[in-house]
Order: structure tokens, then sequence, then C-alpha cells
């Protein structure tokens, strides 16, 4: 029997021994982190892609498109999802009409933000969809003063308004330019009547002299009668509030009519594309406007790098409003993840406090919405090119 247990005994030890010799199982593999789940973020743009001026429009929505395509890049994570941004873009045909529509078809899409819309008389209208759905608003060109004081705390523009850019270039008129009879046309929208408005303004601060003021609409094309009416006052600066596709024609007639005088406008007749509309009509340093914006010094350079990346990706030229655009759009995102959050409601208070260095300089909001310290750049142009000649803030 003894025999037989220790028999038992080594048989067990060598079983024990054998199992201690086989490979251990692996450890268990930690469990996998689960994948980052896709959010997909709809941002609207607006602005007019048909119609007289749809190159400016189509030149803000490029503006849009560069920056969509840089922050997909970026593989942004907010709130724990990989961020994919879609931009949704609306025509409104420098409408007002058109532009209520757009701004509603948008709402109803579910965007996160607008940046748009290019004209204050598309821009106002819309700016109330936005408000009453709690979705903020970036304009990039809509320059009249009203549409930030409405009240609402959606509304934000990224340039100067034309408080500042009318009266800087009705005081240009008669101190620089020596204007003694000064002649004013609007084209009655929101837009050029009021950068109309204020041009008048600065003038009459200045102490210069009116002598006339007319007014067309945004999609004339025959000035005869307000131009010989104003040839009549021999005027040397005739002043226009609207956009480069009235403008262009207007300058032919001018010319055809022996009208000599200077030429003004704001930022809608201050584009590369001016010069093609008015067809060789435009003396060198005859034609001077402004622009609601710009940098200087250093942040120069980086805005001329933005445009040399827009000419190779979109093989376009910068038309005028494309940087502040892309910089808007930017800001939107910014705001997300600082408040790491896309919910309207949870990333406007951090929009509201922004400060963001972009291309276009540094951005930061006051209490209305309107960019602090706001800059204008003046131009005139020489051989069927825009020249700047100075910034001012």
């Amino acid at each position: 029997m003894k025999k037989l247990t220790l028999l038992a005994t080594a048989v067990a030890l060598a079983g024990l021994a054998a199992c201690g010799k086989k490979e251990e199982a692996p450890a268990a593999a930690a469990p996998a982190a689960a994948p980052v789940s896709e959010e997909v973020v709809r941002l609207g743009h607006v602005g007019p892609t048909s119609g007289a001026i749809a190159h400016l429009g189509k030149d803000n929505e490029l503006g849009a498109r560069l920056a969509i395509d840089e922050l997909n890049a970026q593989g942004l994570v907010i709130g724990g999802k990989k961020i994919k941004f879609e931009l949704l873009a609306e025509d409104d045909a420098a409408d007002p009409k058109q532009g209520t529509a757009a701004a509603q078809k948008l709402v109803d899409s579910g965007v996160k933000g607008v940046i748009g819309h290019l004209n204050s008389g598309t821009t106002i209208p819309a700016s109330k969809i936005y408000s009453d759905a709690g979705i903020p608003q970036i304009s990039p060109s809509a320059t009249n003063p009203r549409y930030t004081r409405q009240g609402f705390k959606t509304t934000f523009r990224v340039v100067a308004d034309d408080v500042h850019l009318g009266g800087t270039l009705g005081r240009y008129a008669v101190s620089t330019l020596q204007g003694k009879a000064i002649a004013v046309i609007d084209d009655r929208t929101a837009y050029g009547q009021g950068v109309a408005d204020e041009f008048e303004k600065g003038v009459k601060a200045a102490g210069g002299n009116v002598v006339a003021r007319e007014f067309t609409h945004d999609k004339a094309t025959d000035f005869t009668a307000i131009l010989t009416t104003i040839k009549g006052k021999n005027p040397d600066v005739v002043f226009y509030g609207g956009m480069d596709a009235v403008a262009g024609p207007m300058l032919r007639q001018m010319k055809s009519l022996g009208i000599n005088a200077k030429f003004m406008g704001g930022d809608g007749i201050c584009t590369g594309e001016l010069p093609k509309l008015a067809a060789g009509s435009m003396g060198d340093e005859q034609v001077y406007c402004a622009e609601a914006g710009g940098v200087e010094g250093e942040q120069k350079a980086g805005l001329d790098a933005f445009k040399e990346k827009f000419k190779q990706k979109f093989g376009v030229d910068v038309q005028i409003y494309a940087p502040y655009v892309y910089d808007a759009t930017m800001v939107m995102a910014e705001a997300m993840k600082k408040a790491d959050s896309t919910d309207p409601a949870k990333y406007l208070p951090e929009l509201a406090k922004i400060e963001y260095k972009g291309v276009t300089g540094t951005i930061t909001f006051d209490e209305k919405g309107d960019i602090k310290n706001g800059a204008l750049t003046l131009y005139t142009y020489k051989g069927g090119q825009r020249e700047q000649l100075a910034v001012i803030r």
C-alpha cells in the first residue's frame, strides 16, 4: 500500500511538472479604446453666386470652402467626437427676399452657424431669422451699421462699418483730393444708400460742398439722365454708393459725357474686376475707394501668403472679401473648440469674447458684435490694377 501511495504521489508530481512546462496562456489583451464617433457639423454660407455681382459671391464662397477643407484636415475632436465640417452654400442673388428664403432653408437644414451674407440688404433681414433660431451669424462684408444695432446676440461682423468707411472717404475727398464740388449717387440698397449717407456726412464735417444727390438702382445700365444733371453742377468728385457691376458702366458713360471728375466709392466698387467692367474708361488715379478691412506691417506677409494659397487652390485671384470669409469660418470653429461643443447655445458665449489672430488681423468683438479697432484700406487704380494708398484705423 505504501508503494502504491508513493507511486501515486510521483505520478501526481510528474503531472504537475508537465503542466508547469506548458506555455502560459497570453494575458488577456486590454479592451480596445472605443472608436471616436464622428459628428457632421453643417455651416452655412450665403452670397450672390448668380446675377451681376456673382464674381463677389463666388469669391466669398471659395474663402469658406478653403477654411472648411483646412479644418477637416486638422482632424478636430470636439465634445469627444471627431468633427467633419460640411458647407451648405446658398445663393441669395443679392435680393432681400431670396436672402430670407435662403436663411430659413439653412435653419431648417440644422446648420450650427452661418457665414454671410455679402450684402447689407440681404444680411439685415436674414439676421432676424438666425437670431430667432439662436444661430450665430458672422458677416464678412455687410457694412450697414443697422446690422449689429438691432439688439441681436447672434450677429457679428469682421469688417468696419459704413460710419467709419463712408465718413473716412468723405473727409478724404475734401482734405486730400481737394474736392470743391462733390456729387453723390447711390443705388437705393441698404448698403449703397447707407455708405453714401455717411460719405455725405463726412464731406460736410470736413467743410466740403455736396452739389448734387442722385440715385439709381442696383440693376441699372443707363445713367444718362442723372449724369447729365450732375455734369451741369461741374463736380470735381463723384461718389457712388453701390457695387462694381454698376460702377463700371457708370464710369464708361461719365467718360462719354466728358465728366472728368475723380470717382469714389466704398468697398462695393473696390474690386479687381472694376477695370474690366469699366472697359478702359478709367484713368490712372481717377478712382479712389476703400476696403472695409486691411493689414499692415508683419501681417501683410500672412495675407499675401493666403492670396497665393487661394490662387493655387482655385486658379483665380482673390476679389476682395474671401480672406474675411476664411477668418470668419475659422473664428466660428475656434469658438466651438473653446466651448468643447458645436451647440450654438454653448459656443455663442465663447464667440462673443473670442480673440483670434487671423490672416486679416486680430479679431475680437465689442458688445454689439462689431469688430474692435476695425481697419480701412484706401486704394486707387493705376494701369488697371489696384494700388494701396494707406491703412487707416
